[in-house]
């Protein structure tokens, strides 16, 4: 009896474990899919709460939403997106390919897996057919925003346009600076199987109506994004629109978590036009260099980098022009194992090398600059000298810095940490208001905030919840700088040469004093030595 009993419950507790198996052997095959992702691919990842717990909104989209990870996000642009997936098959049929809604449903639902594979969670609660659809609406939103399909590019390099106007091309480029297309009638183009699920209008025939079923959009009022209504004759003013546009450039380039596979794009722009997929990088890239020179990140004279891969999504097309001198990775050749166990963990303050006598020089990178960009922070020979690349700082650095050391973070063996090395040394250089007030004096930084008490504490902020280690010289290129400016500053003739120039030597009068009583101290030691000599050989 006690047996028989002891099977019932054990099999009693077989069958309630059945569930775990199944999820675990779910768990083990989702696994398995991730490990083919490729090794020199980029991972969108979440970004961690340390990191968020300091700034949530730098990484949160306030005007558009791309990518999974903000999916559920009701942002007031899905009507765009609808209309951005209408201009697409107007350009796909006015070059004669006729390409149907069908077309681009099939097509990307074949990078499905490999776009999931993009990502560090598996969106198990997003469907294969609403994961399409979203890469789809998302690629022509982007599309229809950044690249003109209709002609060749009309702006120089400056960003000017082609016929004297000001405007910058990442602005012009944007569909509140052209006129909308005309909404043609995409009732003739076949439902795709992946739709069919969906609901569908009353009269079964409208693909757009049927893509506007979706909950994210039927949230959503029937305006349009100045919030008048969709039948009324409204164009919005030139300053509405550059602040509009400038919020779509953040949350569509900037946001680490907002982004979906370049090669969604490009494939929707091959299937749009015949040269499309060259035309969307050539487009695209053109737009991530015109805003890394409008945001002083790199040189004027800058070409595109030519990667030997396409890149992951749009924050690593930004990514790929931050890229210093010295290479991907520091030149480790010739450092010993006594060398990083003597490293210096942190930099010191702005203030602090002043003190030991080290000179800050703003680095050139205009046209005719040595600077490629932001991160060519060079020391002279003689270790009295360090340049520093000029930084103009706003609002936006700080998203476009923070999330760019999360793009690291997360793929730290595709794209280095130079973006992080940069950030840690600027955060210790500049963390009090009299290191900001330096630099900002030799012209190293410009800001636009309210005091340099403000800008010290975005500094000393920005890399919290980050994992860096800078006693790794094969991580951070700027090791051997700090390790010869550490060693400047712990010099004691040098910090009292420094002291003298600074105590005396900066006021001319305080110079001549120091001098005459230089001279009269030396006179009167040779008066004395005289006296000396005169009382000796009168003895004699």
């Amino acid at each position: 009896m006690d047996y028989q009993g002891q099977s019932s419950g054990s099999s009693s507790v077989v069958v309630e474990m059945i569930p775990l198996v199944k999820e675990l052997r779910h768990n083990l095959e989702t696994l398995k899919s991730l490990k083919s992702q490729p090794e020199d691919g980029i991972i969108v990842a979440k970004v961690r709460h340390l990191m968020r717990n300091v700034c949530n909104s730098d990484y949160d989209p306030d005007y558009v939403s791309i990518g999974p990870y903000n999916y559920h996000r009701q942002l007031p642009t899905q009507d765009d997106k609808l209309r951005s997936l209408d201009a697409v098959l107007s350009w796909a049929k006015k070059h004669g390919h006729g390409t149907t809604v069908e077309a681009y449903i099939n097509e990307l639902a074949c990078l499905e897996p490999e776009a999931r594979n993009c990502y560090n969670n598996t969106f198990d609660d997003i469907p294969k057919d609403q994961f399409v659809r979203m890469l789809l609406l998302d690629g022509c939103y982007i599309l229809h925003r950044f690249v003109n399909f209709q002609a060749q590019h009309t702006t120089n390099d400056a960003g000017a346009a082609a016929n004297g106007s000001s405007v910058p091309s990442v602005l012009a480029a944007s569909p509140d600076f052209q006129a909308q297309p005309t909404t043609n009638d995409v009732g003739a183009h076949k439902l795709p199987p992946t739709l069919r699920g969906l609901p569908t209008a009353a009269n079964g025939s409208s693909v757009l109506s049927v893509l506007a079923a979706s909950p994210d959009i039927q949230a959503q009022p029937t305006t349009n994004d100045e919030g008048t209504s969709a039948n009324a004759s409204s164009i919005p003013s030139t300053s509405a629109a550059e602040l509009r546009a400038l919020d779509v450039v953040r949350d569509v380039f900037f946001l680490a978590e907002n982004q979906i596979p370049f090669f969604v794009l490009e494939k929707i722009g091959e299937l749009a036009v015949p040269d499309g997929r060259a035309r969307v990088g050539r487009s695209i890239a053109d737009h991530a260099l015109t805003l890394m020179k409008e945001h002083k990140c790199a040189a004027p004279a800058m070409v595109p980098p030519e990667p030997p891969t396409v890149p992951g999504n749009l924050l690593h097309l930004l990514h790929m022009h931050l890229k210093p001198e010295s290479g991907l990775f520091p030149d480790t050749t010739g450092i010993t194992a006594a060398d990083e166990s003597a490293s210096v963990g942190r930099w010191r303050t702005a203030t602090e090398y002043n003190y030991a006598g080290v000179k800050f020089k703003v680095g050139d990178m205009s046209e005719a600059g040595s600077v490629r960009c932001i991160l060519d922070v060079k020391l002279d020979s003689s270790g009295g000298t360090l340049e520093v690349p000029f930084l103009d700082i706003d609002n936006e650095t700080w998203p476009l810095l923070r999330n760019l050391m999360e793009l690291e973070q997360r793929n730290r063996g595709t794209v280095g940490s130079n973006v992080t090395a940069y950030c840690v040394f600027m955060s210790q250089l500049a963390s009090d208001s009299k290191d900001v007030e330096l630099l900002r004096k030799r012209g190293v930084i410009v800001h636009s905030h309210g005091n340099d008490g403000e800008v010290a504490q975005h500094f000393a902020d920005l890399c919290k919840g980050i994992m860096f280690n800078p006693n790794n010289s094969a991580i951070d290129y700027l090791w051997e700088t700090r390790q010869k400016m550490d060693r400047r500053s712990r010099s004691y003739p040098r910090r009292w040469m420094a002291w003298l120039r600074r105590r005396y030597f900066a006021n001319p009068w305080l110079a001549v004093g120091l001098l005459a009583a230089a001279i009269g101290l030396v006179c009167a030691l040779v008066q004395s030595l005289y006296s000396v000599l005169s009382y000796k050989h009168g003895r004699n």
